[in-house]
Formats: structure tokens, C-alpha cells, sequence
């Protein structure tokens, strides 16, 4: 399947979510440049538990989405982070299930993602990170319109030990030239 931006919709993730996100969060590929898994059910349940629960903090500080179409149903997720209000910043990140990995869905939950941080939430400055050696992740966030500001070096801990991570942003301006304005939502 390929899957092209408009096929795709974010809803607010739901329990049931859990098995079809940990078909993928339970492999070793997956999870190859995450700090996070492979993940036992009880972690990939207790994640959509979280995630389900900070829908009704207030203030709400952080949004997990179900990437869903309707010939497969999930086949990945993205989360959205206020990480400073006062300065109206975020960070945004995706994950997809391997099976679908290369056929678009990653650009479009990052668009959506975006979308919702700039015209919904009034954001100003959204981030990203990504792992120096996951070179597709590089290619969705520089797709997105986001800029490479540099490299935060050890800056997370994984199972083979600390990585460096590359940072890229994108402001509410450069938007207007990046992004389109018309994708769905649940």
C-alpha cells in the first residue's frame, strides 16, 4: 500500500489502539533508534493509558494522535509536546508501523501534527529530533520545511548507549511557504 497525505487522519489515540501500535512497538526495528522498547504489552498498554489520560490535563501539555486509514486501520501514531507556553514552543514526533514504512505516512502525520501546533494551539516554534543515523527520519523533517539547526551531542540515553541528536525546527512563518492548511482530523 501506498499512502499518500490525504488518506491519512489523526484521532485522539483510544485503548483499543494498543495491539495494532504494538505489533510494530514490540519489534527490535521499530525501536532500533527510539529510547524506548522493544516494548512488552504491559508497556504499550501503559503508554496508550498515558497518553489517553493527558487528554484531560489542564492545561493539556501533550497529544497523541492514532495515524488511521480506512483500508488498515492504525498504522502509526504522533504526539505533539507544549514544551514552553509562555514562548509558545513544541515538539512534535511520529512513529509508523514498518510494514508501511516509505510510502508517505510519516510526512503526513508530521504535516497534521503541524497543522494542529500552528493553527489550533497558536504555536510559535515547533521542534524535532531524530537519531544522526536514521536518515529517513532526517527526510521527513526536512519534507516538513523544517530547518537542521545542529546536533545535541549524548543527549539520550539508548540500549547501546548514549546518541547525539539532530534538532530541527520550523517557526509559525516558515509554515506559510511549508505546509498545506487542508488535511483531516477526527
Amino acid at each position: 500500500m501506498v499512502a499518500g497525505e490525504s488518506s491519512i487522519r489523526l484521532r485522539p489515540i483510544e485503548f483499543a489502539d494498543w495491539a495494532p501500535i504494538h505489533a510494530w512497538a514490540s519489534t527490535d526495528e521499530a525501536c532500533r533508534y527510539q529510547p524506548w522498547g522493544p516494548n512488552t504489552v504491559q508497556d504499550t498498554q501503559r503508554f496508550v493509558t498515558d497518553a489517553i489520560a493527558a487528554w484531560d490535563d489542564d492545561p493539556q501539555d501533550r497529544y497523541v494522535w492514532a495515524a488511521i486509514t480506512d483500508r488498515v486501520g492504525v498504522v502509526g501514531l504522533g504526539e505533539l509536546h507544549i514544551r514552553n507556553r509562555r514562548w509558545r514552543q513544541g515538539e512534535i514526533g511520529y512513529a509508523v508501523h514498518t510494514q508501511h514504512w516509505g510510502t508517505g505516512i510519516a510526512t503526513a502525520i508530521g504535516v497534521q501534527l503541524l497543522q494542529y501546533a500552528f493553527d489550533r494551539l497558536g504555536l510559535h516554534r515547533v521542534a524535532a529530533t531524530c537519531d544522526p543515523r536514521n536518515d529517513a527520519s532526517a527526510a521527513v523533517l526536512r519534507r516538513l520545511g523544517m530547518t537542521h539547526e545542529g546536533r545535541l551531542r549524548e543527549a539520550i540515553e539508548l540500549r547501546d548507549g548514549w546518541r547525539d541528536s539532530e534538532i530541527f525546527s520550523i517557526l509559525s512563518s516558515d509554515r506559510q511557504q511549508a505546509l498545506p492548511r487542508d488535511k483531516p482530523f477526527s
